[in-house]
C-alpha cells in the first residue's frame, strides 16, 4: 500500500513547525562499538541529542566520548550490562531520552526489550514487538511465508521433537523425507548458533541434542527444526522499509555468500549476476512476507538462491543489518535517518520511495569487508589485544565505519568486528579495483586481523568472476598455507634488502632502541658508533624492510 503524496506533504509541512523539525529531541543508543558511532553520527546530522551507555570495559571507548551523556550500566560481561533490559530502559528514562535505538546484536531482536521500551512510553527505533514476535521466530516466519505463497527451503514448520522415543522416531522419519544432507537449525536465533550439519540419519539424534543445548544457551530457547541443505547456494538478502500506513518497499538486495561458520565476511550490493526481472521477483517475495507481518521500520529478508535460479525464503532479521552501508552507497538513501523518521510515525520519505523505484536497475556497485580481530590462519580464532598501529584507507569511493583508534584495547568480552571497509564505484570491476587499493592502504599492528584474508579475496579469480556460494571460503581459503606463504615472502623481501644493504652499508639507519640483530638471520652485522659519549646500535635497512613486509600479516 503506497502512502499518498498528500499525506507526505502534510507531514512535511508539520516538520516546519519547531515541534516536528526533528524526529526526537534525544535518543539513547543501546549499543557499543562501530554501530554506536554510526548511530551517533546520524543523530548529530538530524539535530538530536545523544545518550550513550557503557560497561566497565568500555569506560573510555569512542562512543562514550562522543555522546552528549553516557551512563554506566554494569560490568564488562554482556549479561550484566548490554543485555540488561531494566538497566537500559532506566538509563533512557533518567536521561530524558524519547527513543531508544538498539543497533544490531545484543537486544536488537528481542521482543521483550522492544516491549519494555514502548511500555515505558518511549519509541523503539525498529519493528514493533508484535512484528519481532511474528517474524523473529524462524518457524513462525516460515509458516507466514508459506501462507503468502513465498517458497521456503524444504524442511519442518514445527519444532523437531526428540525427548521421547516415539517423538525421535517421527523426527527421523521427517528427516528421511526431507533428504540428506540437512541442517538442524535453532528456531529462536541465527548466526550459526545451534546449527548442525547432518549427513546420515544415524547422526541426527546427537545433532538434535547438541544443537538444542547450544540454542538454549545462546537464545534461552532450545527449539530446533530441520531444513534441507541447498548446495551450492548463494545467500542473498533484501533491505526492507515499512511505515505505519502499511507501505512496505524494497531498497535493493545484497549478496552475503562469503561466510565462515554462517558468519558473513564480505557483502556486496547489488547481488552480481541477477537480471532486473530476477531482482523484481525477489523484491516482491520479500515485501510480501514483510507486509504480512505488518513491518514498520527497517528489516531484512534473507533468501537462498539455488543453482537453477530459484529463491527460497530463509528468515527475516528485524533490525538494522551490519552490512546496511552497501545498500546506502548504491541507493543513495540514509537508512538510519529513515529509521528515526519511521519510529516517529512519519511515512516513508520521497527519497525512500525513489530509491525503491530504482532498486531493480541499480547503476553502481558497493562492496564491504568486515575487519575482525581474528586469525584467518587459525580458523578465524579470536585475537583480542591492544592495537598499536591503526591506519584506515581513504580517497574516492571509500567509507570506513569503525570506533577503533591506535592504542585501544579490543576486549575479549564482545564481538570481534573492529571495522567495516566499504568501497563504491560505477561497476563491480571498478569497485573490486578500489577495494584492492583500499586494503593495501590499511595498516593494523599489535593484533592479528582478517586483513590478509580480505586481500586474498580481492585478488582471487573466482571472486572476480562472481563465482560465489556459501561454501566459497571452505573451497578457496587455506589459512595455514597462506600464512606460510606470507612469511616466506617477507623473508625474501628481507633477503633482497640485505643484498642492497651490503652494497650500500652507509644506508643503515640509527635505531634509538639499540636493537640487536638476531644471529640466525642473514644480513650485515650490527655496527656500533659513538657520537660523543653515547653508544647506539644501528639496525640495517634489510631488517626494517623485512619487518615492514610482515605488517598486517601473521606476526610470530
Amino acid at each position: 500500500m503506497a502512502t499518498s503524496r498528500s499525506d507526505r506533504e502534510a507531514v512535511a509541512s508539520l516538520r516546519k513547525d519547531g515541534s516536528l523539525s526533528r524526529p526526537f529531541e534525544r535518543v539513547l543508543i543501546a549499543n557499543r562499538g562501530e554501530i554506536a558511532i554510526r548511530l551517533i553520527r546520524a543523530c548529530r546530522e538530524m539535530g538530536m541529542g545523544v545518550v550513550g551507555v557503557y560497561s566497565d570495559a568500555d569506560a573510555g571507548a569512542a562512543h562514550v566520548r562522543r555522546a552528549d551523556r553516557a551512563i554506566r550500566i554494569g560490568p564488562a560481561s554482556p549479561s550484566e550490562s548490554y543485555l540488561r533490559i531494566d538497566s537500559i530502559v532506566q538509563a533512557a528514562l533518567d536521561s530524558g531520552a524519547q527513543a531508544v535505538h538498539p543497533g544490531y546484536g545484543f537486544l536488537a531482536e528481542r521482543a521483550a526489550f522492544a516491549r519494555a521500551v514502548t511500555d515505558a512510553g518511549l519509541a523503539f527505533v525498529g519493528p514493533s514487538p508484535g512484528t519481532i514476535d511474528a517474524i523473529g521466530d524462524k518457524l513462525h516466519a516460515r509458516r507466514l511465508a508459506r501462507d503468502v505463497d513465498v517458497p521456503v527451503v524444504p524442511g519442518t514448520l514445527e519444532p523437531a521433537m526428540f525427548d521421547r522415543p516415539d517423538d525421535l522416531e517421527r523426527t527421523m522419519a521427517e528427516a528421511q523425507a526431507i533428504g540428506f544432507p540437512l541442517l538442524v537449525k535453532a528456531g529462536a536465533g541465527g548466526g550459526g548458533r545451534g546449527m548442525r550439519r547432518v549427513e546420515t540419519v544415524e547422526e541426527l539424534p546427537a545433532a538434535l541434542l547438541s544443537g538444542s543445548f547450544e540454542a538454549a544457551s545462546a537464545f534461552g530457547d532450545g527449539s530446533v527444526y530441520l531444513e534441507r541443505e541447498v548446495r551450492p547456494a548463494r545467500h542473498i538478502e533484501v533491505q526492507l522499509l515499512g511505515d505505519a500506513s502499511g507501505a512496505v518497499v524494497a531498497i535493493g538486495e545484497r549478496d552475503c555468500s562469503l561466510q565462515r561458520r554462517h558468519q558473513k565476511l564480505v557483502e556486496e550490493a547489488p547481488a552480481p549476476g541477477l537480471t532486473s526481472d530476477d531482482r523484481r521477483r525477489l523484491h516482491v517475495l520479500a515485501t510480501r512476507v514483510a507486509a504480512a507481518a505488518g513491518l514498520v521500520n527497517a528489516a531484512t529478508a534473507e533468501f537462498l538462491r539455488a543453482p537453477d535460479g530459484s529463491f527460497f525464503f530463509l528468515e527475516v532479521n528485524t533490525r538494522l543489518q551490519v552490512e546496511h552501508g552497501v545498500s546506502e552507497l548504491v541507493s543513495g538513501l540514509d537508512i538510519v535517518h529513515e529509521q528515526f523518521r519511521l519510529a516517529a510515525g512519519w511515512p516513508l520519505s520521497d527519497a525512500a520511495l525513489a530509491a525503491a523505484s530504482r532498486a531493480a536497475a541499480p547503476s553502481s556497485h558497493a562492496i564491504e569487508v568486515r575487519l575482525a580481530a581474528e586469525d584467518p590462519g587459525r580458523d578465524f580464532a579470536p585475537t583480542p589485544g591492544r592495537v598499536t598501529r591503526w591506519t584506515m584507507p581513504a580517497g574516492p569511493g571509500v567509507r570506513v565505519d569503525t570506533a577503533i583508534e591506535a592504542g585501544e584495547r579490543i576486549p575479549a568480552e564482545y564481538d570481534n568486528l573492529i571495522a567495516k571497509i566499504m568501497v563504491h564505484a560505477g561497476d563491480r570491476g571498478t569497485a573490486i579495483d578500489r577495494l584492492r587499493r583500499a586494503l593495501d592502504e590499511t595498516e593494523i599492528g599489535g593484533i592479528q586481523t582478517t586483513l590478509p584474508f580480505h586481500r586474498f579475496v580481492a585478488r582471487d579469480a573466482s571472486f572476480l568472476a562472481a563465482d560465489l556460494s556459501t561454501g566459497w571460503v571452505v573451497e578457496h581459503w587455506d589459512g595455514p598455507a597462506e600464512r606460510t606463504r606470507a612469511m616466506r615472502l617477507a623473508q625474501v623481501a628481507a633477503g633482497l634488502a640485505a643484498s642492497q644493504a651490503r652494497a650500500r652499508p652507509h644506508d643503515f639507519p640509527y635505531h634509538p632502541e639499540g636493537l640487536v640483530i638476531p644471529r640466525d638471520v642473514p644480513g650485515p652485522p650490527e655496527e656500533r658508533v659513538t657520537p660523543g659519549r653515547r653508544t647506539r646500535t644501528r639496525r640495517a635497512s634489510w631488517l626494517d624492510t623485512g619487518l615492514d613486509e610482515g605488517v598486517d600479516r601473521w606476526p610470530g
